[in-house]
């Protein structure tokens, strides 16, 4: 399976989707690495765009400077010229990419337009009570920006002797709030893939990196 995507003329896109922390970003990686394709994120997709000075790069400049959120239209003319270069001829991972039903409507709109497309949803799934901990347990370093897993805040960076810090969006209660959200925005995405013929494949996130991506593969394969 892995180096093999998709046949010739045709494009495996796999939408990434989970809480935050739950180590799809670690795990696309992995996965884009084993099919030979790319990794593709919002956020590198439209600093890209901008950075190029694009038509839609220019646009969603233009709203990132007054402040305002990139609308869907010009995020979704982006993305489809990300998956339009030679890079992404047999596919895409798509991490960040989906977070709301219109969004997910507009996705496949874009894709039906590239040719033959197969979708595949990726559902990292992990108990919100151990994401808290697992994000809670995160801290960086004030003076270098180290980052730290298990290490209290307060505590004396290991690199540079600097005060280590939890950032404000990993304290509980704001890892909780993140959940919240999270849950009301992906779970009619879910069921939105579901009852429209994409392929959801849930993914048990608990585990080490190597469980984890062994059990990516091989939910994949099948």
């Amino acid at each position: 399976m892995p180096g093999a995507a998709a046949g010739d003329g045709e494009r495996t896109i796999v939408v990434l989707l989970g809480p935050p922390g739950a180590g799809k970003g670690t795990q696309g990686e992995q996965l884009a690495a084993a099919l030979g394709i790319p990794k593709i994120s919002t956020g590198d997709v439209l600093r890209a765009a901008v950075r190029d000075g694009t038509a839609l790069g220019r646009e969603a400049k233009a709203f990132m400077e007054r402040g305002d959120l990139v609308p869907d239209p010009v995020i979704l003319g982006i993305m489809k010229d990300a998956l339009s270069q030679p890079s992404a001829a047999r596919g895409a991972i798509l991490d960040g990419v989906v977070r709301t039903v219109p969004q997910a409507e507009g996705l496949q709109t874009a894709l039906s337009q590239l040719g033959r497309v197969t979708t595949v949803v990726l559902v990292f799934a992990i108990d919100d009570d151990v994401l808290v901990r697992r994000i809670s347990e995160r801290t960086v370093c004030e003076a270098c920006q180290t980052p730290y897993t298990g290490h209290m805040p307060g505590s004396a960076c290991p690199k540079c002797g600097g005060r280590l810090v939890r950032r404000a969006d990993d304290e509980p209660d704001a890892v909780r709030q993140r959940l919240k959200v999270y849950h009301a925005q992906t779970a009619p995405v879910i069921t939105w893939y579901a009852t429209h013929g994409v392929r959801v494949v849930p993914i048990d996130a608990v585990g080490t990196r190597s469980e984890v991506q062994a059990r990516v593969l091989r939910a994949f394969s099948r």
